[in-house]
């Protein structure tokens, strides 16, 4: 029989600088939406919000020891310099800092073995962090605003995608179909090295990237904004059996006492 869990996975969030307004205060504030916070204890997870501390880039393991899963959130477009271009004259402002911290976590937590999920730039930041470019301003490109039809919500922005069969994509959301909402309008250009796209929708941009083993996820839309989605639930359930995993290694009997050498 299999051993119970014996505690809840926690979550490690990338949580971004922005200026924020609460009580009295008006002033920078690590912040993150409390959906993507609800959507993990709702699955039984626990939430440890990680700021872009600058140390982290050199030391991102001082703090991934803490956590048995990572999720990267939508915020800011990524400095284009990242990629190797030029920035578009839509982009906005990036936060260089949190780009730095946000890919030297995605690099070590998956030498670490830890799953890692990727929201809107959350994707982005894994496939820049692999190599890979963005695409800057899709209704240059695509003569639409499918991706971000309403700025500033999420109702208004939905649209259908395409997700491989037998893909992570696919177990995370429990088909191969599904209606999503979303608010962005850069997206992949080359995928990075060694990741799949796994899915689509149907003006060709890309939806969802993996890694072909591992726990490694980016999906260009916003399950935390979607009440019917299983997404972030599906990285707390990974995170649970790493749990269980490495407990059952260490309860693995080593000794060989008892035993006679010839």
């Amino acid at each position: 029989m299999e051993n119970p869990l014996t505690r809840p996975p926690v979550i490690g969030i990338c949580a971004p600088l922005e200026h924020a307004r609460w009580a009295v205060w008006d002033m920078p504030a690590a912040l993150v939406a409390a959906n993507y916070l609800e959507a993990i204890w709702a699955a039984g997870g626990r939430s440890l919000l990680i700021a872009p501390d600058p140390a982290l880039i050199e030391d991102p393991d001082s703090v991934l020891a803490c956590v048995d899963g990572v999720l990267l959130v939508g915020g800011a477009d990524i400095a284009a310099s990242r990629y190797g271009a030029e920035s578009h004259v839509e982009s906005e402002m990036s936060q260089p800092v949190r780009d730095a911290v946000e890919i030297a976590l995605v690099l070590a937590a998956t030498t670490r073995g830890l799953p890692v999920l990727g929201i809107c730039r959350g994707l982005q930041i894994i496939n820049v962090a692999y190599g890979g470019t963005l695409r800057q301003h899709l209704p240059d490109e695509l003569a639409a605003t499918t991706h971000r039809r309403v700025t500033g919500q999420f109702a208004g922005n939905q649209h259908d995608v395409i997700v491989a069969p037998n893909s992570l994509a696919a177990q995370a959301i429990g088909s191969t179909a599904h209606e999503v909402v979303s608010h962005h309008h850069q997206a992949v250009d080359r995928l990075g090295e060694g990741l799949l796209m796994t899915g689509w929708s149907d003006d060709g941009v890309v939806e969802a990237i993996e890694a072909p083993d591992g726990y490694l996820l980016g999906v260009q839309w916003h399950p935390e904004a979607d009440a019917t989605s299983g997404v972030i639930a599906h990285l707390v359930e990974a995170s649970s059996r790493l749990i269980l995993e490495n407990e059952n290694k260490q309860q693995c009997p080593r000794s060989t006492r008892g035993h006679t050498k010839i």
